[in-house]
């Protein structure tokens, strides 16, 4: 049984912790909220580029010198996922939800024969993959140092995918993190790059899919340029997304560690309080039973 003196040091560790994670929560609940609202004003942006996308390929859907960013190699052999995670710890099942549901991809794509290429964007993503898939892993990239995120960082990376593409280094590329839905909710989710597909219409766009539009330049010229774009913007709305989902992930799992650390402190000191009355009463017994002896 431990000493007073080892429950009193521990009961103040706990305390310790308790601020740190009460802290933490505050912190995180503050950049939540600037997380949140960036993440849903990239979505609107994200939504009708895709759209333009798709009224544009439309166009050139049976149409000769489409770019090869659309049309793709014509294979379906090597795969290059993108993972993108967090670079920091402390967010509940943040990081493994995404790296779960990656894995479960890898294991299909290589059940199916295929080679499987992995691109880590953060640091828990690579951290965990690699205990499994590190021969799989060919690049990787931190956003340690990256204080907020912006369009440029993600830019980076689709201009790096696109030159992996173009040097012939994988046949199809799957962006994986996870959407943000609420402070609790979370979801792992995978989005096809390359070759780029052109999404679905909402109902409100549909309304235009039958006017004929003339392009200056000609679609396949406006298609160059746009689907590079489009890889950039799904990639920073990935990046946004992922921001809020672990701030959110984050101040949910430092809620639970304080209320946690409240329980363990009222045991402690409950335990603290017996020992401690247990201990004066046999002094009292021992006082009482000397001076009956005399």
């Amino acid at each position: 049984m431990p000493s007073l003196k080892d429950l009193k040091n521990r009961i103040v560790s706990v305390k310790a912790t308790q601020k740190i994670t009460k802290a933490m929560k505050m912190v995180a609940a503050a950049k939540l909220r600037r997380a949140q609202e960036a993440a849903e004003a990239a979505r609107p942006y994200s939504e009708r580029m895709a759209a333009v996308l798709a009224n544009i390929a439309g166009a050139v859907s049976d149409a000769d010198g489409a770019p090869l960013l659309m049309t793709g190699t014509g294979k379906d052999q090597v795969h290059l996922l993108v993972v993108c995670t967090a670079d920091r710890g402390l967010a509940g099942g943040f990081n493994s939800q995404i790296a779960r549901f990656a894995r479960d991809h890898i294991r299909k794509l290589v059940a199916e024969g295929k080679t499987v290429k992995i691109f880590t964007v953060g640091k828990k993503g690579y951290d965990i993959l690699r205990r499994e898939f590190g021969s799989m892993i060919i690049e990787r990239k931190e956003l340690r140092d990256v204080k907020r995120i912006s369009f440029e960082t993600a830019d980076e990376i689709g201009r790096r995918l696109i030159e992996m593409f173009n040097a012939g280094e994988f046949d199809v590329c799957t962006l994986f993190y996870s959407e943000f839905k609420s402070v609790i909710s979370q979801i792992p989710t995978a989005q096809q790059l390359i070759p780029a597909t052109a999404p679905a219409v909402s109902e409100q766009d549909s309304a235009h899919s039958n006017a004929v539009y003339e392009y200056e330049p000609d679609p396949a010229s406006i298609l160059e340029d746009l689907i590079p774009r489009n890889i950039s913007v799904q990639i920073f709305k990935a990046l946004l997304e992922n921001v809020a989902g672990e701030m959110g992930a984050k101040m949910s799992a430092m809620d639970n560690a304080t209320r946690n650390a409240g329980e363990m402190i009222n045991k402690l000191t409950l335990s603290y309080n017996r020992q401690r009355q247990a201990q004066i009463t046999k002094e009292l017994i021992e006082i009482i039973s000397g001076a009956e002896a005399l």
